[in-house]
């Protein structure tokens, strides 16, 4: 099932020469397609290799074989490119769509994120998508006739849709934003280019959101065992599918020891998760029989997706990871001392932009208290973790200690 080498393009798959193009007209490029132009672009960029040294689970100085932001971003971008390979659309793009989507993460991972939305809640809060946006279209100055990447349309759809419509038909916010409505970056950037957020992106965003899910999940069980956080037999004991495999790891290779029976169980479970979104998916389409992407937007549910058993038991392997690994006694404690230190900065660089670099705390936007807390946001969310330690100690001469 799975293809080592690029079919046929499919009908429904996103065609780079005949693509809705960027904001800012560009002559083509005479050796790479657009969503090629795309990818390259967005590992060129600063907020990309600011991944290196942003939180997935564990602080950088935690240890070194534990994933990252970028480490998890290059797993999801060859699963996304596996996935679209099978399924015969673009690689490209759902390469590119794969390496932007945590672009918008700020320093200590979701404690972050939390801890940016909390403060910034007075002024439309604060979601890691559209800051995502907001890095691809805005924040990074590279260019000399452009701020951003000037993507691709398809591109940017990918990133602000690829976990599905923002909207219903009525203009309803959905999903995740259900409650809070629409992030408005996104929402003032559609009123420059229409992304359509009432509709599915493509199937290249799909694949890529996917591969998102795929990654994370296969990953923080690793990472989880490797920190000591849970053990093999605690893993065996709740998460009744994972116990199967470790089954028949060790009834293949009675003697292997924990490392390679761990990393052998990983990779097996990457390719369960693999195989069941390809079946599933290629039974939708034979059921859609989508003759363009137009019609892959058009549909009333994701195109790429996972069968129900499979998503029931990831749901099973959530619920495992959320008790003995998000919510451990150690990650908690660092991320609550995290949050709080992000809020504080936040605070501290509201009340006083000047204290931000001269190309950031001196702006035009200072002066409007929504502008400025929006760069303020700007400013912590572009921060590693160690840039984010740093600051602390510059802004308020004390060290962050979290260890």
């Amino acid at each position: 099932m799975f293809s080592s080498v690029q079919s046929a393009r499919a009908p429904y798959a996103c065609d780079p020469a005949h693509g809705r193009g960027r904001l800012h007209p560009e002559p083509p490029s005479p050796t790479r397609t657009g969503f090629q132009r795309d990818r390259d672009r967005i590992i060129h960029s600063t907020a990309f290799r600011r991944l290196m040294y942003k939180t997935q689970v564990f602080i950088y100085h935690e240890g070194d074989h534990f994933r990252t932001r970028l480490t998890h971003t290059l797993e999801v971008s060859q699963l996304a490119r596996a996935l679209a390979r099978s399924l015969r659309v673009d690689e490209d793009l759902a390469e590119a769509v794969a390496l932007a989507h945590d672009l918008g993460h700020p320093p200590f991972g979701h404690a972050g994120e939390r801890a940016l939305n909390r403060a910034m809640a007075p002024y439309n809060g604060f979601d890691h998508n559209a800051q995502s946006l907001r890095a691809v279209t805005r924040l990074e100055h590279r260019y000399a006739e452009f701020d951003g990447l000037n993507l691709t349309w398809e591109a940017l759809e990918g990133i602000v849709k690829h976990n599905g419509p923002l909207v219903d038909g009525r203009g309803r916010a959905v999903g995740p934003y259900r409650d809070s409505g629409v992030p408005l970056p996104i929402l003032d950037y559609c009123r420059l280019q229409d992304l359509e957020i009432a509709r599915y992106a493509g199937v290249e965003a799909q694949a890529a959101a996917i591969a998102d899910d795929i990654a994370y999940n296969s990953h923080d069980v690793d990472d989880g065992l490797r920190a000591g956080l849970f053990t093999i037999a605690d893993v065996e004991e709740g998460v009744p599918f994972l116990a199967g495999i470790v089954a028949d790891v060790r009834m293949r290779y009675p003697d292997i020891e924990d490392t390679r029976l761990i990393h052998e169980t990983t990779r097996r479970v990457i390719t369960w998760m693999v195989e069941d979104a390809l079946a599933e998916s290629l039974r939708r389409i034979e059921r859609l029989a989508p003759g363009s992407v137009a019609d892959v937007r058009a549909a009333d549910a994701p195109i790429v997706a996972f069968s129900d058993a499979m998503t029931a038991a990831i749901e099973e392997l959530r619920a495992f990871l959320f008790a003995r690994m998000y919510r451990h006694g150690r990650v908690m404690a660092v991320m609550s001392t995290a949050e709080a230190a992000v809020v504080r900065m936040f605070e501290e660089l509201l009340a006083r932009p000047e204290r931000m670099p001269q190309d950031w705390g001196h702006s035009g936007d200072v002066a409007d208290i929504g502008r400025r807390a929006r760069l303020v946001a700007d400013y912590i969310a572009g921060m590693t973790d160690r840039f984010a330690l740093s600051e602390y100690q510059r802004l308020f001469d004390e060290t962050l200690d979290l260890r």
